[in-house]
């Protein structure tokens, strides 16, 4: 039950402007404001786009105001204006957070309000070019009678900030707090109000800060940026291959390089599996970073399809790194690691593996193979093996060995003639 104000049936809606054929629209690009990070630009398609809404959320605690209060004083620095509306802190103690992170702000202005009403009049007399509010969950509008916080309360905020952003064409970033159960503000309240939503992924506990795009009206959806977490704040990743491979082991059965596509980025991750005889008379199945149903999807193909006895084992089966990987190019690694903790073989660290299984234990195709390969090769992997339908490459990498596969069993016995 959500409780809102009773309107009048008589209000009159704003009248649209007539119809124009889609033949004489003229194509306008959207102009965008760069940040100077590189990670965060990369994540909002290119950099700010004027009057847009974007959405940050995250658990409490992991760095979402930290990042905005970066990119304040990154926008501070090329004499744009920025308003920082906080909900839940003190200006002195937004200052004492920017003074440990090196914050100068000299166009940074602060504020503490909850009142909405208050600080659209505050930004209408600053005229900022990006307004900040920290967080959605702490402020209210005068015209609900409702508490802070409240979905009808979040929901109907949302909505003035978004009218707000697109008249005035000031850029507005909300920062949201997740619920226990992973939804912002309630399931899927706000996605739908607002242009851009970015997520910060993985433990909040790691040094390594992932923030994925899941929606972006002007950019690609499922972008990645990858940052780290220092004493002076979050900064990029320039090179995240090497960063999630850097404490990879050496000669371990069960581990496994595998090249994901992250939005338009090859990242290289580690792939780990740990298959042991159970004790119980039911065998667990526990995946950190993977899908669940997918990993017991491949077992059982395992079992039918090449003969491997997995019934009275536990497997485990986890993302080195805390990236949430979901395209269907993993399963190749995947059932390499599984073999290969089973059979306690590992495989080289030279290695790369790519492509999908199917049920039938084929190997298909994936795409970008060409992007997964020029990675692997420039991180210095001596080998790459893949869906033999994905040869020829248009672009092959000299002294690169390219393994083609197409089916599980063909890798299997690859595995087995390695000494």
């Amino acid at each position: 039950m959500v409780e809102e104000e009773e309107t009048s049936s008589s209000v009159s809606l704003p009248v649209a402007g007539p119809a124009v054929p889609y033949g004489q629209i003229e194509q306008q690009d959207a102009i965008r404001i760069q940040t100077g990070n590189q990670e965060f630009d990369r994540v909002l398609g290119g950099g700010i786009v004027a009057g847009s809404l974007v959405l940050l959320g995250g658990e409490p605690g992991i760095g979402k105001s930290t990042l905005l209060l970066q990119i304040a004083e990154a926008l501070s620095s090329q004499q744009r204006r920025v308003l920082y509306v906080a909900g839940e802190e003190s200006v002195q103690q937004i200052k004492l957070r920017g003074e440990r992170i090196g914050i100068r702000g000299a166009n940074l202005l602060l504020s503490s309000e909850t009142c909405l009403e208050h600080a659209f009049h505050e930004a209408s007399q600053i005229k900022p070019d990006v307004l900040i509010v920290d967080s959605i969950q702490t402020v209210f509008t005068e015209k609900l009678g409702s508490v802070q916080g409240s979905i009808g309360q979040i929901r109907e905020c949302t909505g003035q900030l978004l009218n707000f952003a697109k008249r005035e064409q000031i850029s507005t970033f909300l920062i949201g707090h997740i619920t226990k159960d992973g939804s912002l503000a309630g399931p899927k309240a706000l996605e739908h109000l607002v242009d851009t939503v970015l997520y910060f992924e993985g433990d909040r506990h790691q040094n390594q800060k992932i923030i994925r795009a899941v929606k972006n009206r002007f950019g690609p959806a499922n972008e990645l940026g990858i940052f780290q977490m220092t004493g002076k704040g979050l900064i990029c990743v320039e090179n995240a291959s090497r960063l999630f491979l850097s404490e990879r082991p050496a000669q371990v059965p069960g581990s496994v390089v595998l090249c994901a596509i992250e939005g338009t980025r090859p990242v290289l991750v580690e792939l780990q599996a740990l298959v042991s005889q159970t004790s119980y008379s039911t065998a667990r199945r526990t995946a950190n970073g993977v899908d669940p149903s997918r990993v017991a999807l491949l077992l059982a193909m395992l079992e039918k399809r090449v003969g491997l006895h997995l019934l009275g084992s536990d497997v485990y089966v986890n993302v080195a790194g805390g990236l949430a990987l979901t395209e269907p190019a993993i399963d190749l690694a995947l059932v390499m690691a599984i073999i290969s903790s089973f059979r306690d073989r590992p495989i080289s660290q030279s290695t790369v593996v790519f492509g999908e299984v199917g049920l039938a234990g084929e190997v298909r195709a994936v795409n970008l193979a060409d992007c997964r390969v020029k990675e692997a090769a420039l991180l210095g992997f001596e080998r790459v093996v893949l869906p033999k339908s994905n040869l020829p490459l248009p672009d092959p990498q000299n002294g690169l060995k390219i393994t083609g596969c197409t089916a599980v069993q063909e890798c299997l016995d690859w595995l087995d003639s390695r000494k």
